[in-house]
């Protein structure tokens, strides 16, 4: 009965982390992709260059990837020491996501003010070269979120010249829109529209990042379980 619970634990183990594997690979292919073929994509802030989207695609494939590869093979193995390395990155990123959460509460205003100011100091960036990605972006969130610039329209005006807007900042969009002071653009700054979104589907996040808590528990709980019967039974393994 014992044996056969493990046996259970081992391949369902190796199923899900197989599953993460390869998610961990389709995005590690995005990020490249991205890489090379969009530049600088969506690299918002000034202060963080290489902080892109397409790099955290590549950081994010890559934690995945090989956290998958450590249970998976770990599992079907019944490898000591890759079960072990798996439980030690698992606990290594629950704990990262813990602190990076403690801090945020603990110094919520003073991140949202560093983060509008960084953002405003990006805006410089639009029509610089080398930054179709950005331009893209913010022209792509200012369009469906109808929103204009950080906290409102006039943050363009220390970015653009002859303190113009971009023209998806205008609520009657169409060529040139934005040199025309007279038009009528988007009262409310991105920023407050990405908070609003948060605090209206925060119920939904939350239920996600309890879902992402409780996988890793469960992957911490079934590594060490085929651990200790693997260490009960005798067997070892070179790493």
């Amino acid at each position: 009965m014992a044996r056969g619970c493990v046996c259970c634990v081992k391949y369902s183990m190796f199923l899900f982390n197989l599953l993460f594997w390869l998610a961990g690979c389709g995005l590690l292919g995005v990020g490249i992709w991205l890489s090379v073929s969009q530049g600088s994509f969506a690299t918002f802030s000034p202060s963080f260059p290489s902080l892109s989207a397409a790099n955290l695609v590549i950081i994010l494939g890559s934690i995945v990837m090989v956290t998958g590869f450590l249970g998976c093979m770990g599992a079907i193995k019944e490898n000591k020491c890759l079960l072990l390395s798996f439980f030690i990155v698992l606990l290594i990123i629950l704990a990262a996501e813990l602190i990076l959460l403690i801090l945020f509460f603990v110094y919520t205003d003073k991140v949202s003010a560093n983060a509008q100011q960084d953002l405003k100091e990006g805006l410089q960036l639009y029509n610089t070269d080398n930054n179709i990605g950005l331009r893209n972006a913010w022209n792509i969130i200012q369009a469906e979120w109808q929103c204009c610039g950080v906290t409102g329209h006039t943050d363009w005006h220390d970015a653009l010249p002859d303190k113009t807007v971009p023209d998806r900042c205008c609520q009657e969009h169409y060529n040139e829109c934005g040199r025309n002071a007279s038009n009528v653009f988007w009262s409310r700054g991105c920023y407050e529209k990405v908070v609003d979104w948060l605090d209206d589907n925060k119920h939904l996040l939350g239920t996600i990042a309890l879902c992402v808590l409780v996988i890793q528990l469960l992957g911490m709980a079934f590594s060490m379980t085929l651990y200790q019967q693997i260490h009960r039974s005798g067997k070892k393994y070179d790493a």
